[in-house]
């Protein structure tokens, strides 16, 4: 079996790993990441060269266009955004010269830390209605170039706060804060609300996850109208022979 990179000579072949000290830390149970199948972090894991494969395509994606905030979606609620959106996140964080920002659009169910496996009680409401302030809101999860937000309340009035200027702000600082960054967004399904359609304006690209076999194609084709077609990147066709597959 071949062997990953000891730290030192990641750190000869540049990477760099930046300094978390103002970000709260939480730790990762391999078992549950497992058990919900967050392969991203495994890398001899099946699945994992799956993401790899997107992983590159998106890179070639975004070169191609420029940008760096990409939002997850799908047509419909449960087809797996919110996963695609945490494996992604895991495989970008192992690339040597970009880092990571993973965050829980989805104002009325947060549901990243969920799946995680750990608790929070902060989230991008606390920062818009609050004023927390965005450094508080920063979780670590043990695993370099990669932080997240995800948790805390929810509202009502989650379209509205999406259109608010304050919203703006706060994404075009997550988009501009560090040129190396890259920024998955986990929103709700283009047909489950409005919020989706107001969040694409604030994003780079777009990902939409279709699950194998259940999504209806009409859905999909009526999704994907519904939002700009020069944003859309690709297609994620979840639980395609149980693993997920990209297709532009």
């Amino acid at each position: 079996m071949s062997q990953e990179f000891t730290q030192k000579e990641k750190e000869n072949a540049g990477w760099v790993s930046p300094n978390y000290s103002k970000s709260r830390t939480v730790h990762l149970d391999p078992a549950v990441l497992a058990d919900n199948r967050c392969v991203g972090i495994f890398p001899y894991a099946r699945e994992a060269e799956v993401y790899k494969v997107l992983r590159t395509q998106i890179l070639e994606a975004t070169k191609e266009k420029g940008g760096n905030t990409i939002m997850i979606t799908s047509a419909l609620p449960g087809e797996g955004k919110t996963l695609t959106a945490i494996n992604l996140a895991f495989t970008f964080s192992r690339l040597f010269e970009q880092t990571v920002l993973l965050v829980d659009g989805d104002l009325r169910q947060q549901a990243i830390h969920k799946t995680l496996g750990f608790t929070s009680d902060k989230g991008l409401i606390d920062h818009l209605v609050d004023d927390t302030p965005l450094s508080d809101l920063m979780i670590w999860p043990g695993i370099d170039k990669l932080t997240l937000i995800s948790g805390g309340r929810s509202v009502a009035e989650s379209t509205e706060l999406i259109q608010s200027t304050r919203m703006r702000d706060l994404v075009n600082e997550m988009k501009t804060r560090y040129p190396d960054r890259y920024v998955f967004f986990d929103v709700p399904s283009i047909l489950g609300g409005a919020d989706t359609l107001d969040f694409v304006s604030l994003v780079d690209h777009v990902v939409v996850v279709v699950q194998y076999g259940v999504t209806p194609v009409d859905a999909v084709k009526k999704a994907v109208e519904l939002i700009p077609q020069e944003k859309v990147i690709g297609f994620v066709l979840n639980r395609s022979e149980d693993r997920p597959a990209h297709r532009d």
